[in-house]
C-alpha cells in the first residue's frame, strides 16, 4: 500500500512543500544511504584490517599471484612461446630503431625492450598488449635529450683534421643520463596516479584525440629519419614550427644526399613493405610472421656501431636534471598511459576481462621507475607488436615475459651481429611500422559522416601536434578538445516536445511530422545542462518557443523592476499599444513580492487563450545546477507566474528541486 501511494504521489504534481516529505518518505522506503554516511563508511573500511581483505589487497596490487597459478601449460604454452619468440624478433629491430628517435645508442632501445616488459608481467592487468619501445614515446624523449644535450655542447678540436667535431661518447654519456631521468620521473608520475586512483584521467583523451596525436607523432618521426634516409646532417631545431623548419633545411640539404645510403633505404622500405604486405595476405597459413626486419649487410655507410655484451648495473638518475624535465616526464607519463590503456581495453573486451585502469598506472609507472635505474628510455605499448602478440596465439603475459628472454640471449651472446646494421635500415623499419598510424587519415572521411566535432578534434590535434613539439601540441590538443565540450553545451539545441500519437513518447515536432504538441501546454527542451555559460541563452530561447508579445512586454517589466526597483506592471516598450496584464502594486512592498516569487494577477481577469496554461522545464540533460542555473530557473518561475502560467519541471533529479521556489510545480521522475 506504501508503495502504491508513493508512485501516485510521484506520477501527479507535488508542491515543494511536499517534495522534502516525498523524498523522505522515499529513503525510508528503499533504505536509502545518505552520501555522507557512504564516505565514513568507506573511510572505516580502509582502517580495518583482516586476512581476506589483505588477501584481497595483495592479490590486485600483485596479479601475476592471481593468474600465474592457475596458468594452464596445456592451452597456453605452445601460443605464448610461438608468439613470445615472434615478439621477441620485432623487440630488436624496433628497440634499436626507437633508441634512434630518442636519441640515445642502439643498445639502449635493447635495455628498455627487456627492463620494463617484467616489471609489467608482474604488475599489469592486461594479458594481450605488448609493452616495450614506442616511436611516439621516443620521438618525445629525443626532444627532451637534443635539447638537453646539443651536439653544441660537445664540440671538441681534431688535430689530425684541424676541423671541430663532436664528442661522440661525451654527448651519448649525457642523452642517457636525461633519457633515465625523464624516464624516471614520469615512472613516478603515474605511480602517484594509480596511488590515488586518478586512473579517470584518460577519459579526457578521447579517441579521436588520441588518433590525430599518435598521427602527428607519426609525422614527426618521419621527419626526425630524413637524415638518415638520405645520408644528410640537417641542425637541430627546437620550439614552435621545429618540424617546418626542419623540413625546409632538409630540403636544402637534398643535393648533399650519399646515393648508397639512400638506395639501402629505398631497399629496405620497398623489401619490408611487400613482405609485411606477404605476412597480411598470408596470416592465417604462417605459424609466424617471416622476420624481414633482421636486414644487415655492409653499405658504406652509417651502421649501428658497438652493441657491448651483458647487463648494464642500476645507476640512480641525476636529480639535478629532474626540474629540467618534470613537465616533459608528466606528458609522457599521460600519452604512455593513455595509448597502453586504451589498446588494453579493446582486447579485454573481445576476449571478456578487465583491465584495472589503475594497476596499469602503476605497472607502468614501476616499469619506468625501474626502468630509469637501469638506464632504459619511457615505454608503453606497441599496436604492431600487440597485434603480433595476439594473432600468433599469445593468451597471456608469459609471451612477453619469453619475448624479455630473447632479447636478454641477443644482450649477452649475439648482440654483436647487429653491429654493422646500416641505420638506413632501422629508419626504414621505423618508416613501415608507422603504417598503420598514417593509414589513420582516413579517419577524417568515417568522422566526418558519423561526428562532425570528432572530426575537428582529430584535425585539430593533427595540426597542433605538427606545429608544435608532441607535448605542447598534447597540451594544445587537450585543451582544446575541453573548448568543444564548452562550446557544445553553451550551444545547445531547444526544441518543443510533442506526443506521438497513442503512445507515451515525446519527440521535437521540428524534427517529426507526426507528434502532436499538448494544447495550452509547452514542453520545453535543451540537449545540454543548465549552468553559468548558457543560463541567459536557455531563457531567451524558452521566451521565443512560447513567442507572446504580452510575454515580451511582462518580461520587460519584470526586468525593470528588479533593476530599476519600478512599481509591478510598468510597462517600458517602445510600442505604447502594447499593455501589460499585471496589476500594479504598491511600490513598497514590490521588493519584497520579488524575493518571495509572489505575483499579484488582478483579480477576475480572465487567462489570455493566445498564452499556454502551463509550461513544462524538461530537465533530464541537466545533472546539476550552479548559482546561475538556480537563479535562472527562479527569475522564468516568476516570470511566467505574472502572467499566470504555470511552471513544472520534469524528470530532474531529486536533489534538484531544493533550492526552488514554492512556485515551481514538480513532476519527480
Amino acid at each position: 500500500t506504501r508503495v502504491k501511494t508513493l508512485e501516485l504521489e510521484i506520477d501527479t504534481r507535488c508542491w515543494y512543500s511536499n517534495s522534502r516529505t516525498l523524498e523522505a518518505n522515499l529513503c525510508t522506503l528503499f533504505n536509502h544511504r545518505p552520501a555522507y554516511v557512504s564516505l565514513v563508511l568507506a573511510f572505516l573500511s580502509l582502517c580495518v584490517c583482516s586476512g581476506p581483505k589483505l588477501k584481497s589487497c595483495m592479490l590486485s596490487s600483485v596479479p601475476v599471484l592471481s593468474w600465474l597459478p592457475r596458468y594452464s601449460l596445456r592451452d597456453n604454452a605452445i601460443g605464448d612461446l610461438i608468439s613470445g619468440i615472434s615478439v621477441g624478433i620485432m623487440h630488436l629491430p624496433q628497440g634499436m630503431a626507437y633508441a634512434l628517435l630518442a636519441a640515445v645508442p642502439p643498445v639502449f632501445g635493447l635495455y628498455s625492450s627487456f627492463y620494463p616488459i617484467l616489471i609489467y608481467f608482474i604488475f599489469g592487468s592486461s594479458k594481450h598488449i605488448s609493452v616495450g619501445t614506442y616511436a611516439v614515446m621516443s620521438v618525445m624523449i629525443g626532444g627532451v635529450t637534443e635539447r638537453l644535450a646539443p651536439d653544441t655542447n660537445f664540440m671538441m678540436y681534431d688535430n689530425a683534421t684541424n676541423q671541430s667535431m663532436v664528442n661522440v661518447l661525451a654527448r651519448d654519456t649525457e642523452r642517457v643520463k636525461v633519457a633515465a631521468a625523464v624516464t624516471f620521473l614520469s615512472g613516478l608520475f603515474q605511480m602517484l596516479l594509480g596511488l590515488v586512483k586518478f586512473g579517470f584521467v584518460v577519459t579526457y583523451l578521447s579517441e579521436p584525440l588520441v588518433r590525430g596525436y599518435t598521427t602527428g607523432a607519426a609525422i614527426h618521426v618521419i621527419v626526425s629519419q630524413l637524415k638518415y634516409t638520405f645520408g644528410i646532417s640537417p641542425k637541430r631545431h627546437s620550439g614552435p614550427f621545429a618540424l617546418i623548419f626542419t623540413v625546409i633545411e632538409v630540403c636544402y640539404l637534398v643535393p648533399e644526399t650519399n646515393i648508397g645510403t639512400l638506395v639501402v633505404s629505398l631497399v629496405s622500405i620497398i623489401g619490408l613493405v611487400m613482405v609485411k604486405e606477404l605476412n597480411t595476405y598470408l596470416g592465417k597459413k604462417l605459424p609466424v610472421p617471416i622476420p624481414v626486419e633482421l636486414l644487415g649487410g655492409k653499405y658504406g655507410v652509417e651502421v649501428v656501431g658497438e652493441i657491448p655484451s651483458g647487463l648494464q648495473p642500476p645507476v640512480m638518475p641525476t636529480a639535478s636534471l629532474f626540474g629540467q624535465v618534470i613537465g616533459d616526464a608528466f606528458a609522457l607519463s599521460v600519452v604512455g598511459y593513455g595509448i597502453a590503456i586504451s589498446l588494453g581495453r579493446i582486447f579485454a573486451l573481445k576476449y571478456g576481462y578487465k583491465v584495472d585502469s589503475n594497476q596499469e598506472l602503476i605497472a607502468l609507472g614501476l616499469s619506468n621507475t625501474i626502468g630509469g635505474v637501469f638506464q632504459c628510455f619511457a615505454i608503453s605499448c606497441s599496436m604492431s607488436r600487440t597485434m603480433v602478440q595476439e594473432s600468433t596465439g599469445g593468451k597471456t603475459q608469459v609471451a612477453s615475459a619469453l619475448s624479455a628472454m630473447v632479447i636478454l640471449v641477443i644482450m649477452l651472446w649475439i648482440g654483436a651481429l647487429f653491429e654493422e646494421l646500416p641505420k638506413a635500415v632501422l629508419a626504414a623499419i621505423i618508416y613501415v611500422n608507422l603504417q598503420g598510424m598514417m593509414k589513420q587519415f582516413m579517419d577524417i572521411p568515417t568522422l566526418w559522416k558519423s561526428n562532425k566535432v570528432d572530426m575537428l578534434v582529430w584535425v585539430a590535434t593533427l595540426i597542433l601536434t605538427v606545429l608544435f613539439n608532441p607535448d605542447i601540441g598534447l597540451a594544445a590538443s587537450i585543451a582544446f578538445s575541453m573548448l568543444t565540450v564548452i562550446f557544445r553545451t553553451q550551444l545547445p539545441k531547444y526544441s518543443l516536445l510533442g506526443q506521438v500519437p497513442e503512445t507515451d513518447i515525446y519527440r521535437p515536432v521540428e524534427n517529426y511530422n507526426q507528434v502532436n504538441e499538448i494544447p495550452g501546454v509547452v514542453i520545453f527542451h535543451s540537449s545540454a545542462t543548465l549552468y553559468f555559460a548558457n543560463a541567459e541563452m536557455y531563457q531567451d530561447a524558452l521566451a521565443e518557443k512560447v513567442r507572446s508579445q504580452e510575454l515580451l512586454c511582462t518580461t520587460q517589466a519584470y526586468f525593470d523592476k528588479l533593476s530599476k526597483r519600478n512599481v509591478l506592471g510598468e510597462c517600458l516598450m517602445d510600442d505604447p499599444s502594447m499593455s501589460c496584464p499585471v496589476q500594479e502594486g504598491e511600490p513598497d512592498s514590490s521588493e519584497n513580492e520579488v524575493e518571495k516569487g509572489v505575483a499579484t494577477v488582478e483579480e477576475g481577469s480572465k487567462p489570455d487563450s493566445t498564452l499556454p496554461r502551463a509550461i513544462i522545464l524538461e530537465l533530464s540533460p541537466v545533472n546539476f545546477l550552479d548559482t546561475v542555473g538556480v537563479k535562472t530557473l527562479r527569475n522564468v518561475s516568476r516570470l511566467y507566474a505574472l502572467i499566470s502560467i504555470l511552471l513544472n519541471l520534469l524528470t530532474c533529479s531529486a536533489s534538484l528541486p531544493r533550492s526552488f521556489s514554492p512556485s515551481i510545480s514538480l513532476y519527480v521522475l
